[in-house]
This record gives C-alpha cells, structure tokens and sequence, in this order.
C-alpha cells in the first residue's frame, strides 16, 4: 500500500494514538502558550505601563499610548524577517529545532525588558533598548506560530486536521491569560506607584520558569514522517528546492491567499484585546483591575471556543466557517463600542468576548487551510510567509491606528469602517480558495512533485 493510501485509509483516532499525536499537540501547546504569554505581555503592558515609564510626559495620556503602540509595532516588523530566516531553517533542518530555538530567543528578550531602566532615569536610551529587545522578540516570534502549527497538521490525520492543529490556536489565549492574570494580581495586590515601578516586571521576569518548561517539552518530540520524506526528496533530487525564494517563485498564489486569510482575523483580534482597553481605559476612565478580568474571562471562552470551531471546520469545510467569522467579525463593532459606552461591567465583558469567539471563526482553522496551500518542502517558509507578513500592515498597525483616531475624532466609527474593510479583504480571500477538507498533505506532494516532473506519467493521473 502507498503511502498516500495507508494516509487517506487511516482512521483518525487510530492515527492520533499511533502517531503519539497528543504528545506532539502538547509540545506545540506549551511553547505556544510561553510565546503568547510573553507577546501578549507586552502588548498589555504597551497599554498600561509604558506609556508612562519608557516615555516622557506631553499631558495627553494617549500621546504616551501611541509612542508605545509604535514600539509594538517594531515586533510586528520584525516578524516577516523571522519567518523568512526560521522557516529557510524549518524547511531545511526540520520543524523540532528551529521551535527550540525561537523560544529560547523569545524567553531572553521577554526576561530583559523586564530589567530595563525607565525614562527618568536613562532618558532616551530607555525606549531605544526597549526597541531593540522587542524587535530581537518580534523576530524569534516569526518563525515560532508557523512551526508549532506545522508540528501538528503534519502529524494529523486528514479528517480532523481542522481539530488538532486548533490546539496549538487555542494556546494563544492561554498565553494572553497567563500575562493577563499575572498583570491583575500584580495591579490588585500593589499599589499603582508600586505596580508602575516595578511591579510589572515580575510578570517578565517569570518568563524564564515557563520558557524551561517549554524547552523541556519540545526536546521529546519527534519529525512528521511527510517531512523526513521531503526532506529526503530534497536532499536526493538536487533539481528539487525548498525555502523562502522557492515559495515565493512557485507558490506567489498560495501566499497572496495566506495573507488575506490572516488580515482581516489579525486586525480583529488586536482591536479586540489591545484598542478594547485603551477605549475604556481614556475614553470612561474604566480601571485597570475591571478591564484585566474582562479579559480573563474573554481568554477562558475564547479557549473553549477555538476547539469547537476546529471540530466545525472539519465537519462543515474550511471555507464556510471562515466566511462566518469574517462576516460577523465586521459586524462586532457596531455593537461593542455602544456596549462599552455604557460602563456595565456585565455587558462590557460580553462584548469583549462575542469578539473573541467571532475571531475564533476565522483563526481555529487557519493552520489548516494554510497548511493545505503548500506542498511539505516549502510549507514552514510558505505558511511562516504569508502570515508573518500581513502582520506588518494588519495587527502592528490596528491598535496605532484606531488610538490616533480615537485621539483625532474622539469617535470609534473610523475604526469600525477599518474593520470593515479588512473583513472584506479576507471575505475575497476565502472565496479564491479550494475546499480542501479531509485532503490527504501526499496528495499536495504528489501534484507538486507532478509539477515539477517528478512523477511517471501513470503517477499523475
């Protein structure tokens, strides 16, 4: 039996189990989740305490806001250039050490910016060095999302690919909840003076515990068998490449269609976790403790949401459910903003969390549709690629953006009609797409390898 036939043959709990499928979801899980945890951070942290701290005082809070947003952006810069540079690596080296490495990477520069100096005390040189960490940050993280999906969906079988590479998604609001809670027990137990000068560093210092632990773990994993036999291919056929250029020259398609599908969920998701508080934060004065635990409860539910999506999206087709989320996604403003407005602590932690589980709709089959477009030689450089990328133009810009609205219109309309927009743009991308639900990833492999001559005749029909 072939082994595209032994693939598309194999039952799905039967190829968890065989494949020690749950191991290798725990792996992805924990290193997703000490990546997040320390991303998010310092997206958090951006909103709270640097504006503040790194930053000198103009008397308008949301001047100091902007400058942090702008720092946050670096990050976002710097990813594209992580996901050209770790997926060459990941392509060529495999998926188990270059995700070892970008953790170790992360964990460094997360554990730093929690020793830095503060403007009052350096001046300048306090944001330049927060700059530089988070762009080193920004960089290890462009090679961390692409791999950690990867890990999975290469390990998964062809009819709950949707499921299980939901797992490492879903470990991104465990992150955010981990940063969250140790920033709400950090501001509730401290006093804000307290909380302002050091209190928020203890948050990164505990990087270092989490990022141990996810080292640990991702040590005990093991290579997707499709990858050691691309790798193989690779290595035999010397006409055969992989990597960054080979993607971009034979795939420009795949990641034009990568980049739609993350622009509209990315913009959301930082409009949601990041502009949500800044909004309440200058506009109703609403109190750091109140908006932290909005947000815990918003991660929790957005968690169990991720993974029933996931199961959605392999009963129901990745395009479908990914048209749900971008079109409820572009409605969520409309009515959040107005629920902020009123200052119910109820209701306002409900909005936060319908736009939470409406980018889930989009973001829990991601790594899967993703993962369908390319063929496993160039997989980690595509996927990596074409969403690392959007990252520049969509999520860095989204809080910058509606903050300096905020701060030139004193209305959220502009930033709704930008939501709009992005929605649209990721609406187009999922109808260029083919349904490719329970495809067998040989069977991507045996048409690119078709393409490029590879294949007896008999063998391409």
């Amino acid at each position: 039996m072939s082994v595209e036939q032994r693939h598309a043959n194999e039952p799905a709990g039967a190829a968890a189990k065989g494949s020690g499928l749950k191991k290798i979801v725990a792996a992805s899980m924990v290193g997703t989740v000490v990546e997040w945890y320390e991303f998010f951070l310092y997206a958090t942290a951006a909103t709270l305490v640097f504006g503040k701290y790194f930053f000198p005082a103009t008397g308008n809070e949301l001047d100091g806001i902007i400058q942090a947003f702008i720092t946050y952006a670096v990050g976002f810069v710097a990813r594209p250039l992580g996901g050209i540079v770790f997926g060459q690596i990941g392509d060529r080296l495999g998926r188990k050490p270059t995700l070892q490495l970008t953790i170790v990477i992360v964990g460094v520069a997360t554990f730093l910016m929690g020793c830095l100096p503060g403007f009052a005390e350096i001046g300048y040189l306090a944001p330049a060095l927060l700059v530089a960490l988070r762009f080193i940050q920004g960089f290890a993280l462009g090679g961390e999302w692409g791999g950690a999906v990867l890990l999975v969906a290469e390990h998964s079988p062809n009819a709950s690919r949707g499921f299980w590479s939901s797992w490492p998604q879903a470990a991104v609001p465990v992150g955010n909840l981990l940063a969250t809670l140790v920033l709400f027990i950090m501001s509730s137990v401290l006093g804000s003076d307290a909380f302002l000068s050091w209190g928020w560093r203890v948050a990164f210092w505990l990087s270092a515990v989490i990022v141990f632990v996810g080292y640990y773990i991702r040590m005990h994993v093991s290579e997707a068998p499709i990858f050691l036999e691309a790798k193989a291919l690779v290595e035999k056929e010397q006409a055969v490449s992989y990597g960054v250029f080979e993607v971009v020259r034979k795939y420009p398609k795949g990641i034009l269609q990568a980049m739609g599908l993350r622009f509209g969920e990315n913009i959301m998701y930082y409009l949601v976790v990041s502009f949500a508080i800044v909004y309440l934060k200058s506009v109703h004065k609403y109190d750091t403790s109140s908006l932290l635990l909005a947000l815990l409860i918003a991660h929790v539910i957005h968690f169990l949401v991720i993974l029933q999506v996931g199961r959605l999206v392999d009963s129901l087709g990745r395009k479908p459910v990914y048209l749900i989320g971008a079109i409820s996604g572009a409605v969520w403003p409309f009515f959040a903003f107005p629920m902020f407005d009123t200052r119910n602590a109820f209701v306002i932690v409900a909005a936060v969390t319908i736009g939470l589980c409406l980018h889930a709709f989009m973001y829990a089959g991601q790594p899967a549709a993703m993962a369908e477009l390319f063929p496993t030689r160039m997989r980690y450089s595509g996927v990596s690629l074409g969403s690392q990328v959007t990252s520049i133009f969509a999520g860095s810009l989204a809080p910058l953006l509606a903050t300096q609205w905020l701060k030139d219109t004193g209305s959220w309309v502009p930033t709704a009609i930008y939501l709009v927009v992005a929605c649209a743009v990721t609406s187009v991308a999922v109808l260029s797409l083919r349904e490719t639900k329970g495809i067998a990833l040989e069977e991507v492999d045996k048409a690119d390898a078709a393409r490029e001559g590879l294949l007896p005749a008999a063998a391409r029909r």
